[in-house]
């Protein structure tokens, strides 16, 4: 179990200001947290394999490839709001 100084110790490290309650009270709770770490050590993973997921899912990509600007310039013409240097002109937010 975590002593009360070693509690003390964490906080200061993180910049927490602990009263004696809250002291005893993470003491207890980094201790149980601390014990389940080392009954997890103890399971067996040598045979396991590393996973990201387990959906199946994987990332679709696709090749990056120019295109012609044509469409662009299509929709930017349909805008009822001014095109300044090819850009749609918005009104300022601030």
């Amino acid at each position: 179990m975590l002593t009360p100084d070693e509690v003390r110790y964490i906080a200061n490290l993180a910049r927490l200001n602990l009263t004696e309650e809250e002291v005893q009270k993470y003491s207890e709770q980094l201790s149980s947290i601390l014990n389940y770490v080392e009954i997890l050590k103890e399971i067996d993973t040598e045979n396991v394999k590393p996973i990201a997921q387990i959906t199946g899912l994987s990332n679709v990509k696709r090749k990056d490839s120019v295109s012609s600007q044509k469409l662009s310039e299509e929709l930017i013409k349909c805008t009822p709001q001014g095109i300044e240097q090819n850009q749609v002109k918005v009104k300022s937010v601030f």
